[in-house]
């Protein structure tokens, strides 16, 4: 009797370890076939966003810059589906939003070095080795600070590395502010060769206006950042200084200098707390990222196959999360400079 309650719970056993391994194949087959399909349907819910996401595939770009040019274009995506429905509903006739949409595509494509054109920018692309002595300013008046800042003994090493990412901030935003001037004078050459003037041509007038404001709102900003690299590479960091991150410093300096209200701009500072915190999350896991990959690398070399399943999942996990915290920055960035640049047109009213 006890041997046959023995065999009974054996064979219970074996069904529930069966069962438990085909559900744990049929879930991987499940999200197997789910990755399946989202690779055959794109990347992207917008065609020319897919062709340049398979052009990226095939460039030689590190992990970090793969993801971050993924939250772009998911930005890019964003704009494109919501300017559609307005497109839909007869609200971009003078097409303003249409051309921003491909200015900003094109800033992207550049950025990353997808418009045909080599750039000095995109040789080094790893994040972790990303250091002072291995690039350049390409500025000669942001090299003459840098250089006394860093022979003038007033920064602490971590201080140091602190401005430099601010003046690495500041030549990238030099870097957008030149690709947004190029493509505005390309459409002004356009605009001067039209001899006869029309209702459309009244159109491209107010587009190009728009344009304008935005490139004073970046050359705005490339001041005011300057100024303040200036005044810190003289006299150091001051020691009641709010934030740290370059993207956040910029955006308070602007916010001080919009018509906000006493309490609108105390509900500002607060909120770029936050902001600066998801954006350190972010560097976080980027960093992570390029670990993973290196890592991962050096392991392909090995035969490991079983270490080499591990380490890409958890390859995986990571781009997955940079991608998505990388987006939410780019977003919240957005949504903050929108509001920041309404303060400032409104003061020039």
């Amino acid at each position: 009797m006890a041997a046959a309650r023995a065999l009974v719970a054996a064979i219970a056993a074996f069904l529930l370890a069966v069962s438990a391994r085909a559900s744990k194949y049929s879930r991987e087959a499940n999200e197997g076939l789910a990755d399946a399909k989202r690779r055959e349907a794109g990347e992207f819910r917008v065609v020319r966003l897919n062709q340049v996401w398979e052009k990226a595939q095939r460039l030689h770009l590190s992990a970090v810059k793969l993801a971050e040019l993924h939250s772009d274009l998911k930005i890019q995506e964003k704009d494109e589906l919501s300017w559609k429905k307005l497109k839909a509903e007869g609200l971009d006739e003078d097409g303003e939003k249409e051309a921003k949409l491909r200015r900003n595509l094109n800033v992207i494509m550049t950025k990353y070095g997808m418009n045909g054109k080599k750039d000095s920018h995109l040789t080094d692309t790893n994040y972790i080795k990303d250091g002072t002595e291995s690039d350049t300013l390409d500025d000669p008046r942001l090299e003459k600070l840098w250089s006394k800042a860093k022979t003038s003994g007033k920064f602490s090493d971590e201080e140091l590395d602190k401005l430099w990412r601010e003046f690495k901030h500041h030549k990238e935003k030099i870097r957008e502010y030149n690709i947004l001037l190029e493509t505005v004078s390309r459409t002004e050459d356009i605009h001067k060769n039209v001899i006869n003037p029309s209702e459309e041509n009244l159109v491209k007038e107010e587009v190009l206006h728009n344009k304008h404001r935005e490139l004073k709102d970046k050359l705005r900003s490339i001041n005011q950042g300057f100024e303040r690299l200036r005044k810190v590479s003289h006299q150091g960091y001051d020691a009641t200084s709010e934030f740290e991150e370059p993207r956040v410093i910029d955006l308070w300096d602007m916010a001080k200098s919009a018509n906000f209200t006493e309490k609108e701009l105390e509900s500002f500072r607060e909120e770029l707390k936050h902001f600066e915190a998801k954006i350190e999350k972010h560097h976080h896991y980027q960093k992570q990222l390029e670990i993973s990959h290196e890592k991962l690398k050096h392991i392909e070399g090995t035969g490991d196959k079983e270490h080499l399943n591990r380490n890409r999942e958890k390859y995986a996990m990571l781009e997955e999360k940079t991608k998505e915290l990388g987006y939410k920055v780019k977003k919240h960035l957005q949504d903050l400079s929108s509001r920041i640049s309404q303060g400032l047109q409104h003061n020039e009213l």
